[in-house]
């Protein structure tokens, strides 16, 4: 199955496509010769291009592991209370150390992040193997608990512009240079993930089944969370809670290539940097010269896909 470099070859004319794609009208061959174009394209449109790409690859396989890690494909970070905790961690600095670097931003993001995905996993152990269903279920009940917190003390706090921003946004028009580099740790968290998939494909086997081929299952998990966790929260700081792509690409990949989580994580990065940066571009394009956020049109695209998902007959049986 070549799907990882036809998906390469598509990202690529997107890529170039989202160069071009603006209120102003630049092509990349002015660049090498219009100063104003070059700037344009190295201050913006580039960076943006970027940013899509890196956290569309990031949070699919944020998704992978997630799922893996909890056995089930019906999760993804924004349904299991992830992104919600990296906000209420983000909102915690703000509030008791505004003057904060973006480092301990980072940081705070991040645990909170784990500490909330860690409570999920919690959770779901609790509710019998056979109820499926019940794990999503779960997850949304806690994601929507822990945003009601955030909510909540956003509004006491008169910051509850920078909730709406971190749980409402999902849209890269603001992404400048300087301002998405955070999107490359995330990338580097997920590129982790490939180096330990062996090791999280076994977890999913059953922790019985981790520990009698020599690993040690709590480490296995604490590294899936601190990789899903760093990455929700780098997307979360840098352009608001994107829906849908760690939850339906690590889906349809599997349908097409089995269950062969080393073999499938470069595939489900290359086709969540392809979903985003297509749902990107037609959110720019439907209302030219004004933008649709990417999350409503990945509202939109990622509920069709999730149903067909579901009553789809898998390729694999």
């Amino acid at each position: 199955m070549r799907l990882v470099p036809a998906g390469l070859a598509v990202l690529a004319l997107l890529a170039c496509a989202s160069l071009t794609v603006g209120a102003a009208s630049v092509s990349i061959l002015d660049a090498t010769r219009d100063p104003r174009a070059a700037l344009i394209l190295m201050e913006s449109r580039l960076p943006r291009t970027l940013a899509v790409i890196l956290t569309g690859a990031a949070l699919a396989v944020a998704g992978v592991v997630l799922q893996a890690l909890v056995r089930n494909r019906f999760v993804g970070p924004e349904t299991t209370g992830t992104a919600e905790s990296a906000a209420l961690g983000l909102l915690a600095v703000s509030v008791w150390a505004p003057a904060s670097p973006i480092w301990a931003k980072m940081v705070a993001a991040s645990l909170a992040a784990m500490a909330g995905t860690a409570l999920f996993v919690a959770v779901i152990r609790r509710i019998p193997v056979r109820e499926v269903m019940l794990v999503p279920i779960a997850g949304l009940v806690l994601s929507g608990v822990i945003g009601s917190v955030a909510t909540f003390v956003g509004w006491q706090t008169d910051l509850l512009q920078y909730v709406n921003a971190w749980l409402m946004a999902g849209e890269f028009s603001g992404v400048l240079a300087g301002r998405y580099e955070l999107l490359w740790v995330a990338a580097a968290a997920a590129g982790l993930a490939w180096f330990a998939a062996d090791r999280f494909a076994i977890l999913g086997l059953g922790e019985g089944v981790a520990t009698g081929l020599g690993l040690s299952p709590g480490g296995v998990m604490r590294l899936g969370l601190a990789v899903v966790a760093v990455v929700t929260a780098m997307v979360v700081t840098t352009v608001g809670m994107i829906p849908f792509v760690g939850l339906v690409v690590p889906n349809i990949v599997a349908r097409v290539m089995g269950d062969n989580l080393r073999a499938s994580i470069p595939a489900v990065a290359v086709l969540g940097a392809v979903l985003l940066l297509a749902c990107d571009l037609l959110g720019r394009l439907v209302r030219f010269p004004y933008e649709i956020p990417v999350g409503t049109i990945l509202g939109v695209v990622g509920a069709m896909i999730f149903l067909w998902l579901l009553y789809r007959r898998p390729a694999h049986g």
